[in-house]
């Protein structure tokens, strides 16, 4: 029962976070503010091109920006970068899996 019941948390949890998500990028962010988003990196902060990464955006129209010039100390650099090692590697072993299936 209560494995039941934390299915049924997590997947709320995530339902909640994507209803949050798309309204959001459809309705835009209130002026002044940002929130996190996974979109796909064109190599802010550092992040290599291609990845989808969670960054700081506005969003406006329907369309999404990265927020630019946020300070960034020492400690989240190296967070940033271990995240997107990562990513590389997620991606990478994902891209194996699906050359095999050819």
């Amino acid at each position: 029962m209560l494995e039941t019941a934390r299915g049924l948390s997590s997947a709320l949890s995530a339902a909640n976070a994507v209803c949050n998500h798309v309204r959001d990028w459809v309705l835009g962010t209130p002026y002044g503010s940002w929130v996190s988003m996974g979109v796909v990196s064109v190599g802010a902060y550092g992040v290599q091109p291609g990845l989808v990464y969670s960054y700081p955006v506005t969003c406006s129209g329907g369309k999404w920006s990265v927020v630019k010039g946020l300070p960034i100390d020492e400690a989240s650099r190296e967070r940033l970068r271990v995240t997107e090692a990562e990513l590389v590697e997620e991606r990478d072993l994902a891209m194996t899996c699906l050359a095999e299936r050819k």
